[in-house]
């Protein structure tokens, strides 16, 4: 990320045998190829979620921070797995809709869903939900440091190679939600609650 950031910002890569720096397309490719290191850092920071240990859950936070996804790791362990295959989940996609309908719907479902899962967990500490104890907020303040940090270093012509990165690491993720779920749902049984999740699900 840092290698790429020197690239995407520099006018000068001769010793690389380039005239001046990357054209852009070649910025472009360099943004996606990255962001493609991105998706899969999601996927080690599920399941670095998914442990028990305090290092590691903080590890899945900081592989989170490259993607601006940080919320991931509330949703996904609180939201996506109580509520998979039932219309209640963001990141379940439904029989018969485009991913490109799915995509900005798991996105900003996602998040919303993670903040009230985190402001009900504060709420029940007694603790203000505008707390750095609050793990969505914790987590995007990773994801601001590191910007930051990038952005004070290689300066910010570098903010669109963040951007791109991140929303092509993200939409990552969410192509593997729209695949492994479509058209998956969970039948509500008479007491109102849905189904146990079973290997169809």
């Amino acid at each position: 990320l840092v290698f790429a950031c020197y690239l995407w910002s520099t006018d000068n890569l001769s010793w690389l045998g380039i005239d001046g720096g990357l054209g852009l397309l070649s910025k472009i490719g360099l943004a996606i190829s990255i962001g493609v290191m991105g998706g899969v850092g999601i996927n080690t920071a599920h399941e670095l979620g998914h442990k028990k240990d305090e290092l590691e859950r903080w590890l899945s936070k900081i592989t989170l921070a490259q993607t601006f996804y940080g919320h991931f790791y509330i949703e996904h362990n609180r939201g996506h797995h109580v509520r998979v295959a039932t219309p209640e989940d963001p990141a379940s996609s439904k029989f018969g809709e485009s991913f490109w309908a799915f995509l900005p719907r798991s996105v900003w479902g996602s998040l919303r869903s993670s903040w009230e899962l985190e402001k009900t967990r504060m709420e029940r500490l007694g603790k203000s939900t505008w707390s750095i104890h609050n793990d969505v907020l914790n987590a995007w303040l990773m994801s601001v440091v590191l910007y930051a940090v990038l952005v004070a270093v290689f300066g910010p012509i570098v903010l669109p190679f963040l951007v791109i990165q991140a929303i092509y690491g993200f939409s990552l993720l969410e192509t593997v939600n729209y695949l492994e779920h479509y058209g998956l749902q969970r039948q509500k049984k008479d007491n109102g609650r849905y189904e146990r999740c079973t290997p169809e699900h």
